[in-house]
């Protein structure tokens, strides 16, 4: 979980700027791009814009294409269709020849010949019996091609999510993504499956009585394929329909779902803000949205059944008038009419079933898109080949933004290690970043943290604070200049390489579903039961959990609503603990806990810093008085920093942002003390106090 979710999931991070995050190196969004978001992101951008409906063939056709790695196991499944097929279409000639039989036994007077009939007989059964045979081996192999390719399907979701940036998903619901994920998913293959052997099934047939019909009587045949026109005319016009309808109930259908997780995560808020009228407004709404969509879909879907039968029952009316016209001229059998009626009955049949299941495959293909758009999304540069532009050639310090660096030639980053053991000395050598590039937000940024330090950083909402630490982790990309992890620059390093020396600790605890010991072993899995409670002993885990029943077997609840958030808050930082990172964030840890919880939580994270280089993120700036850096952030740049003695008697920024805690009259050395009493009463930990500056003029003390 990155530090840019931590503001509950939303489109644009106020502490950063307040810009849409759109991604590494963020270039300028086409107009496509950003109807996409509005379409992905519904109310949130305001008034709704119309997407237009994506093209249903070029989509089919992708989506055929994924049979591609199995063309042995298709030809042995055409391979059997047709051997099925074919027993399948002639079988009703042989009953024909034996309708005849019966037929001039009865005409000529001398009986029917049973032994002959019994013999067409036996053999259509045969026919019959080997087709269904090789029928099932179809199905049965088809269905486990299928099964394999909606298998690799959702292993290139899931390694493409692995190689998305963070800002794809900062610009997109959560929901909207799950449904592409898995209702998606699950929809193309019930297409696959059904529709898919449907198809197979149909044309094969159509081909074979196709045949047949011409060879028994072109006549009557070109009466029976007189419903072909008529029906492709009604597939094209209603199914063009119907595909955009479709498109459209499966968008709805994502919007929903995004709405309701927020509902579910966000309960506690709703409620304690009094909009669950709201909410349930917004349900209704989009729920009457993916009602109409839906009402709509299935039923221009589903008029081409009768459409279809209608045009079926013509063409009966025909082949009877025209083929009693031809027995009682002698130039057809009565046999021969018989099988013709059976292959217009069963040539009507696929051309039925082909109807029935186009809203299926409409539907399959509308999700086959939304899975595609997924699919195509731009990833983030692999490591190795990242490229930055050739500011080297001219002599300047790499400042240049996606716009400036643009029209220099690039080079590619060199892929580096690092040496162990990680030092954890971390340098800005003039950084350059912006989420949009019409919105430079860090322009020229240098510093140097040492080995060992506790770099406080603070500043107003919007100075770019947690930006400062998302670079560091490398969620996004810089436009210029080096971030550089003990000479190194980071983007030389795999991302995993960077991130696995940095712990992370959330002003938002967040736990899963597990017991508390595995929620620790997250932050090292391959970590012993002893490193797990010597990590919870050193950050004062240990104390609680000796409380629950079954101790650190305790199952977390969903997002640990069966402990304390402070209790939460010590887990994160005991996960941290046992990473043993060379790099620490912090980011507001200790913003969402009681007073009494906050003395252990900053105890415990006292002994997390320890010979580390630690970054903290706060605004109570009572919490980071003892860093040995601080820095204070205005529009992206560091206006000043110092120690906290240095920066108060400097009387600027950070002297303004200080005291502006403290104007209702509140002493720091007060607040400090409130702690340290709280601590002694509690008996949970010996809180130290820290010196307070002299109060300016103006200031009451408490």
């Amino acid at each position: 979980m990155s530090a840019a979710k931590k503001q509950g999931e939303n489109v644009t991070d106020p502490a950063d700027g307040a810009t849409p995050r759109s991604g590494a190196a963020a270039p300028d969004l086409t107009e496509a791009e950003i109807l996409e978001m509005q379409d992905s992101m519904s109310g949130e951008w305001g008034e709704s814009a119309p997407r237009k409906a994506k093209a249903f063939w070029p989509s089919a056709l992708r989506l055929a294409g994924t049979f591609g790695d199995h063309k042995l196991s298709l030809g042995i499944v055409l391979a059997f269709g047709i051997i099925s097929t074919a027993l399948t279409v002639w079988a009703p000639s042989i009953l024909g020849d034996a309708m005849d039989v019966i037929f001039d036994g009865v005409l000529t007077g001398d009986g029917v010949d049973f032994p002959a009939l019994g013999r067409l007989l036996l053999v259509v059964l045969g026919m019959y019996l080997v087709a269904a045979l090789f029928d099932w081996l179809q199905g049965r192999l088809l269905n486990d091609v299928v099964m394999r390719i909606v298998y690799r399907l959702r292993e290139k979701i899931e390694a493409k999510v692995n190689r998305l940036p963070l800002s794809y998903f900062d610009t997109r619901q959560r929901g909207d993504l799950l449904s592409r994920t898995t209702n998606d998913v699950d929809n193309v293959q019930t297409a696959l499956q059904q529709a898919f052997a449907s198809l197979v099934y149909a044309v094969l047939t159509i081909v074979g009585i196709t045949a047949m019909m011409f060879y028994l009587s072109w006549q009557l045949a070109v009466i029976a394929l007189v419903a072909l026109p008529i029906s492709g005319v009604v597939i094209g016009i209603i199914g063009s329909k119907s595909q955009k309808l479709f498109t459209a109930q499966w968008r709805n259908t994502g919007r929903l779902n995004g709405h309701v997780e927020e509902s579910f995560t966000g309960h506690d808020l709703v409620t304690v803000f009094d909009r669950q009228d709201s909410m349930l407004e917004q349900f209704d709404t989009r729920n009457e949205e993916l009602y109409e969509a839906s009402f709509k879909a299935q039923f221009y879907s589903g008029m081409i059944m009768p459409i279809m039968q209608w045009v079926t029952y013509l063409g009966y009316v025909g082949i009877a008038v025209v083929g009693g016209l031809r027995i009682a001229s002698g130039q057809l059998s009565l046999g021969q009419v018989v099988a013709f009626i059976q292959y217009s009955r069963e040539f009507n049949a696929p051309l039925g079933e082909v109807a029935g299941m186009a809203n299926m495959l409409i539907s399959g293909v509308a999700s086959a898109e939304r899975i595609f758009e997924l699919l195509d999304a731009e990833e983030q540069e692999a490591d190795g080949e990242i490229t930055v532009p050739d500011t080297a050639l001219d002599g300047t310090p790499a400042l240049d933004g996606p716009v400036a660096g643009s029209a220099l030639p690039r080079r590619r980053i060199e892929r580096a290690e690092l040496t162990a053991p990680t030092r954890g000395r971390i340098e800005f050598d003039h950084v350059a970043f912006s989420y949009t590039a019409d919105k430079p937000l860090i322009t020229d940024l240098t510093l140097v943290a040492e080995p060992g330090q506790t770099i406080a950083i603070v500043g107003p909402t919007g100075a770019g604070k947690t930006t400062l630490v998302n670079l560091i982790m490398r969620f996004y990309e810089i436009d210029g200049g080096e971030i550089r992890l003990d000479g190194v620059d980071i983007r030389a390093l795999d991302r995993g390489a960077v991130r696995s020396q940095v712990g992370m600790v959330l002003q938002d605890a967040v736990l899963f579903g597990g017991t508390i010991r595995e929620n620790i072993r997250y932050g090292r899995l391959d970590a012993s039961d002893d490193e797990v409670i010597a990590a919870a002993t050193a950050t004062f885990v240990d104390r609680f959990v000796h409380t629950l029943p079954e101790g650190y077997d305790t199952v977390i609840e969903d997002e640990g609503a069966n402990i304390s958030a402070g209790e939460r808050q010590l887990i994160t930082i005991a996960r941290a603990f046992l990473a043993n990172p060379a790099l620490l964030i912090l980011d507001e840890a200790t913003s969402s806990v009681d007073t009494r919880t906050e003395v252990l939580v900053q105890e415990a994270m006292a002994a997390l810093r320890t010979d580390r280089t630690s970054f903290v993120i706060a605004h109570r700036l009572s919490t980071i008085r003892d860093a040995d850096v601080i820095l204070v952030m205005e529009h992206g740049d560091i206006v000043e920093q110092g120690d906290h003695d240095a920066l108060l008697e400097a009387e600027g920024a950070y002297h303004r942002l200080y005291w502006s805690q403290f104007a209702g009259g509140v002493d720091p050395d007060a607040e400090d003390a409130v702690l340290a009493g709280s601590a002694a009463v509690t008996g949970e930990v010996a809180a130290v106090a820290g010196e307070a500056p002299d109060t300016p003029d103006g200031l009451a003390h408490a």
